[in-house]
């Protein structure tokens, strides 16, 4: 995989995909009209374009798919680097791998949000302090609320609420 300066950061966009779908709309749209409704010695008769239209749309969204998995491929590499060596800093990590410092950041936030990377750095050195990685994203846990109060209980053992202790 050849990586790209803040590929991870700046490589997919929701914008894109909307000009993708502008793309789409027009080619479709004057395919169908200029087909249906424009046959004719018109000398401006040229729905034929709408392929181009749908061409460029097209090219734009498998543009987005393959960021879309570039990102999951350098997911799994900073993974990896911290699984090989647990109490790496970020510059370690950009380093090792040939990946930017403000994409290595981006990552390890998406991997801590995913809940696959847990842990916290050292405010002196910037290296991971307490390290827990998960292969699988962890299962949501299943939390159940009070009927008398709508308190979120976390304990699956719990028979009355802890705040407002009705009967659970």
């Amino acid at each position: 995989m050849k990586y790209e300066k803040n590929q991870y950061s700046e490589g997919f966009s929701i914008c894109g995909l909307v000009i993708a779908g502008i793309f789409l709309y027009w080619g479709f749209n004057s395919l169908f009209n200029g087909f249906w409704f424009g046959i004719g010695p018109h000398p401006l008769n040229l729905w034929w374009i709408g392929f181009i239209w749908i061409f460029i749309g097209l090219a734009i969204i498998s543009g987005q798919i393959h960021a879309l998995s570039n990102r999951s491929r350098l997911r799994s590499i900073v993974k990896g680097h911290f699984i090989d060596n647990p109490n790496a800093s970020v510059e370690e990590i950009a380093a090792e791998s040939g990946i930017t410092i403000k994409d290595a950041r981006a990552i390890i936030l998406d991997l801590k949000a995913r809940g696959e990377l847990r842990g916290k750095f050292s405010t002196k050195t910037g290296q991971m302090k307490t390290i827990s990685i998960d292969e699988q994203a962890p299962e949501p846990q299943k939390i159940t609320y009070c009927l008398n109060c709508g308190t979120p209980v976390k304990e699956g053992s719990a028979v009355y609420c802890a705040y407002c202790g009705s009967r659970l």
